[in-house]
């Protein structure tokens, strides 16, 4: 098979490489999924550009398949061939630890994930573990359907960890593929949205799809917030962020990368029970959710879509914010 493999020996080449591979096969409780279409995330330029190191040499990034199921492996019955399946950044946890028995498997002490752990979906063939695979929702096609998959989970796990208060006020830090499915959610709830970002095109878009405003990253804001969610990769945001919070607002910090935070003036930023808090990784239930609400809302992906072949074009297009909202790769003509 074809796949893009992490390369940056080869700055020329871009740091992803297209490579021929064996076909994979599918152990006991695996299922072999060819791939129809995989979302492009900000994780996978960290993986590319060495922000998150590679758990292995020349592993293949993309956590956003969709596809279909080709072959199960030994013991593998939950779904029949051909079904489409959904493909996530979470890609087994132990199930034994404290955390996986209470409830909080994102918080896996030896979590495996989709693209760092093991290969991904900028292939033509994947596995993965059925346990850990979506039926997906009918009433979205293979390309607007892959960006649920990551941007719209972890959106909405950021979400619940800003503990917006119904009806309250949200502001969202960046809008790329995350947030502006997270914006859609939150208008469904009722919420006031401001939108903090400094590219002129996803300032329009926050507005097209229902924000209250849209302004620069370091811009005041409107009136004071109940709760943010910082997308942007920026430490430097977090105090900018804290601020503009009203007492007892939360910030949820939604990246799995972050640049150094500067100091905080306890006074400014954490006093009056101002809340800095992350997000880790996903639950199953997380994911069930998200796709179950994207169908109530309906979550409408704004998605610039590219052929496999240009891969690493999709990522230095996000690199230098030339995407506006998410990009999708398609393994179909």
């Amino acid at each position: 098979m074809r796949a893009w493999a992490v390369d940056r020996t080869d700055p020329a080449a871009g740091r992803v490489r297209l490579v021929e591979r064996p076909d994979p096969r599918p152990g006991p409780g695996e299922v072999l999924v060819a791939v129809r279409t995989c979302g492009v995330c900000r994780t996978d330029l960290h993986l590319r550009d060495g922000d998150l190191p590679p758990k292995r040499p020349g592993v293949v990034p993309g956590h956003q398949i969709v596809g279909e199921v080709v072959e199960p492996g030994p013991g593998a019955t939950r779904f029949p061939l051909g079904a489409r399946v959904g493909v996530a950044w979470l890609r087994s946890t132990c199930g034994r630890c404290r955390f996986c028995l209470r409830g909080d498997e994102n918080l896996c002490l030896v979590p495996r994930f989709t693209g760092w752990d093991d290969d991904g979906g900028f292939a033509e063939l994947a596995v993965a573990p059925e346990a850990y695979v979506y039926p997906l929702p009918a009433s979205f096609d293979d390309v607007h359907v892959a960006p649920l998959l990551c941007a719209g989970i972890i959106g909405y796990r950021a979400l619940l960890r800003a503990r917006l208060p119904a009806g309250g006020r949200l502001g969202l830090w960046g809008l790329g593929a995350s947030a502006h499915l997270t914006l859609q959610v939150a208008r469904h709830q009722g919420a006031r949205i401001h939108v903090f970002t400094r590219a002129p095109a996803a300032r329009e878009l926050a507005l097209r799809l229902g924000a209250d405003s849209a302004q620069g990253v370091t811009d005041p804001t409107p009136e004071p917030l109940d709760s943010a969610i910082l997308f942007a990769p920026v430490g430097d945001l977090v105090p900018w962020a804290l601020a503009a919070l009203d007492r007892g607002g939360t910030l949820a910090v939604a990246g799995v990368h972050l640049t150094d935070l500067p100091p905080l003036v306890y006074e400014d930023h954490l006093f009056e029970e101002r809340t800095l808090t992350s997000v880790t990784a996903n639950t199953r239930g997380d994911g069930a959710a998200l796709l179950a609400l994207a169908e109530e809302v309906p979550l409408r992906p704004e998605v610039t879509t590219y052929p496999f072949d240009a891969v690493h074009t999709a990522l230095d297009d996000l690199a230098a914010d030339r995407v506006v909202g998410t990009a999708v790769v398609s393994l179909r003509s």
